[in-house]
């Protein structure tokens, strides 16, 4: 049985244990703050782990974003610093250089391109105040593929990623914060879809299919599996050829 509270203890002591071993008593944790859920959860176990003044949250909008105001109030309500870095201008600035060698983008790369960009600039901020970067992938997301090979789906330390969206969720609210933090309607942010218009599933199905092994519509079945197979290679260490000597 999922306890909440005792997992909630159980990442804020991993998050100090990690911190301890990679990095220094001034370390920062660098998180992107996107205005969903898993961001303000990890950032909300931060903060407790370590306390507000070793997080830096980084919004990093692509151009205007319609729910920047969440992320704003995330990052108030929590009282930790935050810097906002548009990132418009460089995504825009590479398709136009792939444009000029005749390149035509396609939606595969419209849709991970900024997710790569943004992943690069928390690297860079981290890189600046010598901090480790947070993924804020969870289980459900990572096992049909949902997030993009390095971009969200990259990260120096991963507090949610054996939690299920359902158990993400049940943490969030053992933190105290509020629902609209927690149950927002999550969305790519990209093709104006919600996630689970983009999945053809909803993750209360997901999660049960993945916790408990069931799930009663088999095409909804199928689709899962083959999306899981079809995306271990985002999850999986790189293949690398070892020489024979």
């Amino acid at each position: 049985m999922f306890n909440p509270k005792e997992v909630k203890d159980q990442i804020i002591h991993w998050i100090i244990d990690y911190f301890k071993d990679n990095g220094s008593p001034e370390t920062k944790a660098v998180i992107g703050i996107s205005g969903g859920k898993d961001s303000a959860i990890v950032a909300a176990l931060c903060k407790e782990a370590l306390g507000q003044d070793r997080i830096l949250g980084v919004l990093m909008p692509q151009g205007e974003q319609p729910d920047i105001d969440i992320a704003y109030e995330l990052c108030g309500t929590l009282n930790i610093p935050y810097v906002e870095l548009n990132i418009k201008a460089p995504v825009q600035a590479l398709y136009d250089e792939m444009l000029k060698t005749g390149v035509e983008l396609n939606n595969v790369a419209i849709f991970n391109t900024p997710a790569r960009i943004r992943m690069a600039t928390l690297y860079a901020v981290s890189g600046i105040v010598g901090g480790r970067v947070a993924n804020t992938c969870n289980l459900s997301e990572d096992w049909v593929g949902y997030a993009t090979k390095f971009g969200d789906s990259a990260g120096d330390f991963g507090p949610l990623s054996d939690l299920t969206v359902t158990e993400v969720k049940a943490v969030g609210r053992e933190l105290s914060l509020a629902s609209r933090f927690i149950d927002k309607t999550p969305i790519d942010g990209l093709c104006g879809k919600t996630d689970e218009d983009n999945l053809g599933f909803t993750y209360t199905v997901l999660d049960k299919y993945i916790r408990e092994n069931i799930c009663e519509d088999e095409e909804v079945k199928e689709r899962i599996d083959r999306l899981h197979e079809m995306n271990l290679h985002k999850v999986n260490p790189m293949p690398a050829f070892k020489l024979n000597q």
